[in-house]
């Protein structure tokens, strides 16, 4: 248990996609000016990397690396199939954004219309094939470890664009310097909250 908590809070704070990778910056930046719709991105993120790390992380150990096919036979014990894995993560990436953008589109019509082209674009989202291909250098012990690392992540990147369109709505009523209006600010505050974020390294679990 105390592994899987490590690597939640590992994943959400000290390893966060935008703040210690700067993952997944465009749609941040792009998004973040709207509480509800942040929020509604930083949940279709999660969603997707929630689901899609444990079925990546099994078609790596099972499928892909070299040895993996062992279960089928000896004769595919030497069978190496990781080049296939940026074609194959995507692939798999792209099929459950298609599939979250075909029920947000049905039940959520006003969160798909303000969302636009970034729906879509979670498909290419770094953050998310980021977390992939972190968890093919990580080489998690068990898939359980692997959907605990994906919640995490998605669940920082939702706490921090979250954050960012919070306090860019309450910038509206705010006297920002006019050099510093629009992205000035936002660089500005995104440096801050990432030290903020950053300040949980020393916390041990």
């Amino acid at each position: 248990m105390q592994e899987y908590l490590s690597t939640f809070t590992r994943s959400v704070f000290m390893e966060n996609m935008l703040f210690a990778y700067f993952l997944g910056m465009c749609s941040f930046l792009a998004i973040s000016k709207n509480v509800k719709t942040a929020f509604g991105l930083g949940i279709a993120v999660t969603f997707v990397l929630f689901i899609t790390l444990p079925i990546n992380y099994l078609l790596e150990n099972y499928v892909l690396k070299q040895g993996a096919l062992s279960w089928l036979g000896a004769s595919f014990a030497t069978v190496d199939l990781s080049f296939l894995s940026f074609i194959i993560f995507i692939a798999v990436v792209a099929s459950f954004v298609q599939l979250l953008e075909m029920i947000i589109e049905r039940f959520l019509p006003a969160l798909y219309n303000s969302l636009g082209i970034f729906l879509p674009l979670i498909a290419v989202n770094c953050a998310i094939l980021g977390a992939c291909l972190f968890m093919q250098q990580k080489d998690f012990p068990n898939v359980g470890i692997a959907t605990v690392y994906g919640l995490g992540s998605g669940v920082g990147w939702l706490l921090a664009i979250t954050g960012m369109a919070a306090i860019r709505e309450k910038l509206q009523y705010s006297d920002v310097p006019k050099p510093l209006k629009g992205l000035g600010i936002a660089f500005i505050i995104t440096a801050l909250m990432g030290l903020g974020f950053m300040s949980f390294s020393g916390i041990k679990i």
